[in-house]
């Protein structure tokens, strides 16, 4: 799989700097359209020229597909962690992980929001969470706990040993203000109810 993304690559670089090339080219009319008019009649009277041009075309397709697979392959083993039981192979979703890392913003009131994004790779887990704070959250002593709390809850539900990196990104910080703004504004919308604040005796 990796040679078939190194040829990937290659052959993509190859066919768009030569594309970006003959544009340049027209661009500054080093390059007329009736050259490649005459470029195209020249292939198409010659048999072993059309030949190549064909199977030019049939290993671009190759390529293309098998490029297409190892990108996919590549981000599901991305995604997943399998590993290997007395009955057989055992494959988790990272995507299942997520959703359980997202329950800590109930643990933690400081937090508003929390979106995780688990990754596997060769050396290990890394965890990439993006965070909304309340204002009257204490950024270093939360993160550490998140953190913390983080390692603990996938390392309790992979059963792995493997070495777990924590990245944390706030996004935002929830002043009292904009709570307040977005109370007023919810209320603003909420139909009153008439005769609302009498009770029947």
């Amino acid at each position: 799989m990796k040679f078939f993304t190194i040829l990937g690559i290659i052959f993509y670089t190859t066919i768009f700097s030569l594309i970006g090339l003959a544009l340049i080219a027209l661009s500054f009319n080093i390059l007329n359209p009736q050259d490649i008019n005459n470029l195209l009649s020249a292939i198409q009277d010659a048999p072993n020229a059309r030949a190549i041009v064909g199977l030019c075309g049939i290993l671009a397709i190759l390529i293309s597909f098998a490029f297409a697979q190892s990108l996919l392959a590549r981000f599901q083993r991305e995604k997943t962690v399998a590993f290997n039981t007395a009955s057989g192979q055992v494959t988790i979703s990272l995507s299942a992980v997520e959703d359980l890392i997202k329950r800590l913003a109930y643990i933690i009131p400081e937090i508003k929001e929390l979106r995780p994004n688990l990754v596997a790779t060769k050396k290990g887990i890394i965890a990439d969470l993006r965070v909304i704070l309340r204002s009257e959250a204490n950024i270093p002593e939360l993160t550490a706990r998140l953190q913390e709390l983080t390692i603990s809850k996938i390392q309790e539900v992979l059963g792995l040993e493997e070495q777990i990196v924590t990245k944390i990104h706030v996004v935002k910080i929830i002043s009292l203000e904009e709570k307040d703004k977005k109370r007023k504004e919810t209320d603003k919308h909420t139909p009153t109810i008439p005769f609302g604040g009498y009770a029947r005796m």
